[in-house]
């Protein structure tokens, strides 16, 4: 049985896990809000049907993706997630695969109580950019 949607903001990286484990691209779907931005390689946003084909794309490796949630910040019904992640294995095609990264991800809590992202930014955290204070 597939998990519900998340009732808590730290639970949506394991929720899309699960679903995106499943190889299920609908159900994967429906842990974005309408509207909801997925950015499929950096500075590239994309929404609607072509968001949910850049992450159809990604499920359709049919190889697991684990999810490591390093950071949840919750202010009202908005959270930024920073999550650890990996695609590991070999594809139908018999090609090694190796993808990760740390996204930066913002959830919104619906009217339903349940927490979906508004903004999937996988590779929202890249090696070498930024710089301290």
């Amino acid at each position: 049985m597939m998990r519900q949607l998340a009732d808590r903001p730290e639970d949506v990286p394991m929720v899309f896990a699960e679903r995106f484990n499943t190889g299920d691209v609908e159900a994967v779907a429906e842990v974005y809000e309408r509207g909801a931005v997925f950015v499929a390689e950096p500075g590239s946003p994309l929404t609607g049907d072509e968001a949910h084909a850049a992450n159809g794309r990604f499920v359709l490796l049919g190889l697991p993706i684990t999810v490591r949630p390093r950071h949840v910040y919750t202010t009202g019904d908005i959270a930024l997630l920073i999550v650890d992640w990996l695609i590991e294995g070999t594809d139908r095609d018999g090609r090694p695969v190796h993808i990760e990264g740390t996204a930066t991800d913002v959830a919104r809590r619906g009217q339903d109580g349940r927490w979906r992202y508004a903004i999937d930014n996988p590779f929202g955290v890249q090696p070498g950019i930024g710089g301290q204070l």
